[in-house]
């Protein structure tokens, strides 16, 4: 386990980040720890959540101090009872390892496990817009099989973490001027030596609407992913290059226009739905056109109306091909409705 936050610290802090975890991880219900100023204890404790998603109980705390002494009474605050927590701790030990059980044997790579796991959380846990308290932590999607970016991002290093893949949560803070309403919530992974960014909850998100796995957000380099994304409020890996983004991994990333044409005319013949990536140019109006164009010139070739969605952030194009008798249909896909305001309707 990547412990990448503690090792932010100095030494003072470090002494007081693992007091912190030795008394959630014995339940104690309060515990000595080196005194501090308020700041510097929040971030200690926030940075300490971030490595360790397993201390899934534990959602705040308080602090009680005295005059000249040199250490707080902290006193955590429990999402349930001891009893409860233990049982808990149980089933997610449990889930983890019949999730992950059999990974490490197969000799699969570390892109292989990301896919394993990235695809589990796609399949399995459904994004939770009600935001249940347990929605923030690992019991959400492992437990219950729903939950916010929070609770799958954690979830998503828990079993990396347990499949041997480097991996960190990420965050980025809200921005009302663009509707969206909360810090957003995501992994970093470390394939081949390259650090790449894996949002899992994005790609939960369209594969819901889309009815099957998407990978429009799995290893983005920084350049990708701040098209949609908000700056990290966190240090964090510089991901400076795409090689293992997925559709260029998976040779759906095409670099010329015949290229979408030729996918798409094999996808119709096969009746099958093709999803890929363009670095025909920049994804502007006049490229979309043009490729919407090659869609189309399928389309009446093979007598078929096409279905298309667009994910124009970051340049990904799903296509579908139905009956004659149908409309043409072009839809603008929205990765990041879970973290906006509600629309009220």
């Amino acid at each position: 386990m990547e412990e990448y936050y503690y090792k932010q610290l100095s030494k003072a802090e470090g002494g007081i980040y693992y007091a912190i975890y030795k008394g959630l991880l014995n339940l104690e219900s309060e515990f000595l720890i080196p005194s501090c100023d308020n700041q510097t204890l929040y971030n200690i404790f926030f940075r300490l959540r971030l490595d360790h998603p397993e201390i899934f109980w534990a959602k705040s705390y308080k602090c009680k101090y005295y005059r000249e002494s040199n250490h707080y009474i902290f006193i955590p605050e429990y999402l349930f009872s001891k009893d409860k927590i233990k049982t808990h701790q149980a089933q997610m030990t449990a889930r983890v390892k019949k999730i992950t059980q059999g990974l490490n044997a197969k000799s699969m790579s570390d892109f292989e496990k990301e896919e394993y796991v990235h695809n589990f959380i796609c399949e399995n846990v459904t994004y939770d817009k009600l935001k249940k308290a347990y929605s923030h932590e690992i019991i959400g999607p492992l437990g219950h099989g729903v939950g916010v970016c929070e609770g799958i991002a954690k979830s998503v290093k828990i079993l990396l973490d347990a499949c041997g893949v480097w991996n960190i949560i990420t965050l980025c803070d809200n921005n009302p001027e663009k509707g969206i309403k909360y810090r957003h919530v995501w992994n970093i992974v470390k394939i081949d030596g390259h650090y790449y960014h894996l949002d899992v909850t994005f790609d939960n998100t369209l594969s819901a609407a889309s009815s099957e796995v998407r990978y429009d957000y799995f290893n983005l380099s920084d350049k990708q992913v701040f098209r949609d994304h908000e700056p990290i409020i966190v240090p964090a890996p510089k991901c400076e290059t795409g090689d293992h983004f997925y559709y260029k991994e998976k040779k759906l990333s095409f670099t010329k226009l015949e290229d979408v044409y030729k996918r798409s005319l094999q996808a119709a013949k096969k009746g099958k739905t093709l999803t890929f990536n363009c670095r025909c140019g920049y994804f502007t109006k006049d490229l979309i056109k043009d490729i919407l164009d090659q869609i189309r010139k399928v389309g009446d070739e093979r007598n078929l109306k096409p279905l298309v969605s667009l994910n124009c952030a970051q340049a990904v194009v799903r296509v579908r091909y139905q009956e004659a008798e149908y409309q043409e249909e072009v839809f603008i896909e929205d990765a990041n409705e879970g973290e906006k305001y509600d629309s009220g309707e």
